[in-house]
């Protein structure tokens, strides 16, 4: 896959490289397959990674040896005239009742179950038959030459268009791997100037379907909240009712939570805050335990890039790190209103968990070494999701167009 675009090791997200010498390293793909595949520039660029972040050793590179094998051809003994007039006979004949063989299943085919040869499998037809010349396949089956070409023409350009299709969701899914087929659709119509691309989203979806590009969704679940402790709750102030505030523009309410990421060194957790209007995240933080002061980073770089002064709710679950005494000296400092989910219930901080879940199963979704590549992968991650991802309930925006058009 070339894209006519200069790339440099920057455009390539870890999470990405980790993914492609993964893949390496189990044989689902050689070097030099994943680099066609994958449209990675540079002749030595997979070999660079396999060195850095392959768990074999690469030192030496990847040798490729092909099989050198040669079938030994046994001597036979010329046939006479007589007993070849005799095999051609026999091959005639056989012929011959294979041939009727396929007339009478094309018969039943058709006068019991009413299945013919149409213009579409006509072209498929015509393609298999080696030993016919078109004309003739086209009067067995008795159709036209025209038509024939008509339909061979419409095929080959719709092919050609499947795989600008497919070229174009490779070159997306650099950095977003598992982006979906609603969210292609929508960044394929606004490029305006790849007219060639403008297909409907069912079109879209049978294209994906048929060259195995469809995304799989992986659900994961790991308890990150304590609610069960000594410290004071808030009540909930997005749940419906007198007291309920929506907000209508960013920086009006802020949701929080953490999730957990793992490492081949064990688990690190990830703390974030997102704005509930622009879905935007603010504010995170990649620590290795679960301690309030770690926590409260995420918090205080959301806090530190804050643009306005106006009423501003943050909402989070019961956990004891939200609770803690660390945490509500923030609120308080600052002027923050706080609101907390009614005991351990996910659904009423759906927003934030909605967060957490696509940033595992969309962006990370390979398990780094330690923490500070879990850092790194989560640094690219939140910049794609901010910058380059639409939003279905955005309209299919960015979270950053969103947050900096309103704000």
């Amino acid at each position: 896959m070339e894209t006519g675009e200069k790339r440099s090791q920057r455009d390539y997200t870890l999470t990405f490289k980790l993914s492609v010498v993964d893949q390496v390293e189990k044989g689902e793909l050689s070097y030099k397959e994943a680099q066609r595949r994958y449209g990675i520039q540079g002749r030595s660029t997979v070999l660079v990674w396999l060195r850095k972040h392959g768990r074999q050793d690469w030192s030496q590179g990847a040798s490729i040896r092909s099989q050198r094998t040669r079938p030994m051809d046994e001597p036979t003994l010329p046939l006479t005239p007589e007993q070849r007039i005799k095999e051609l006979e026999e091959q005639l004949a056989l012929a011959n009742q294979k041939a009727k063989f396929f007339e009478d299943v094309v018969d039943v085919l058709k006068n019991d179950y009413g299945v013919s040869v149409g213009k579409k499998a006509a072209r498929q037809v015509v393609a298999q038959t080696q030993t016919l010349s078109v004309s003739r396949a086209c009067q067995f089956m008795g159709i036209s030459r025209q038509a024939y070409y008509k339909r061979d023409r419409a095929y080959r350009s719709r092919l050609e268009q499947d795989q600008k299709l497919i070229k174009f969701v490779h070159e997306i899914r650099l950095r977003q791997p598992c982006i979906g087929t609603r969210k292609l659709h929508s960044m394929m119509h606004a490029k305006r100037e790849r007219q060639e691309l403008h297909v409907g989203r069912d079109r879209l979806f049978d294209v994906l379907r048929d060259h195995r590009q469809l995304v799989r969704r992986k659900r994961a679940y790991h308890k990150t909240t304590d609610s069960h402790h000594r410290f004071r709750c808030h009540p909930n102030l997005l749940k419906p009712g007198p007291q309920q505030v929506i907000a209508t523009g960013p920086e009006q309410v802020w949701v929080a939570d953490i999730t957990y990421i793992p490492t081949r060194e064990g688990s690190v957790y990830l703390s974030l805050v997102t704005d509930a209007y622009s879905r935007k995240i603010v504010g995170f933080h990649v620590h290795d335990s679960l301690h309030a002061k770690s926590v409260a980073q995420a918090f205080r770089k959301a806090l530190k890039e804050r643009r306005t002064s106006q009423r501003l709710v943050h909402h989070s679950d019961r956990g004891a790190q939200y609770c803690s005494d660390l945490y509500q000296k923030l609120h308080s400092k600052h002027g923050v209103i706080c609101s907390m989910t009614d005991g351990y219930d996910c659904y009423q901080n759906a927003l934030a968990e909605r967060v957490n879940g696509i940033l595992k199963t969309e962006l990370l979704l390979y398990r780094p070494e330690n923490l500070e590549q879990a850092e790194q992968m989560v640094r690219e991650a939140i910049t794609i999701y901010n910058q380059e991802r639409p939003h279905l309930s955005l309209k299919y925006k960015t979270p950053d167009a969103v947050h900096r058009a309103l704000g």
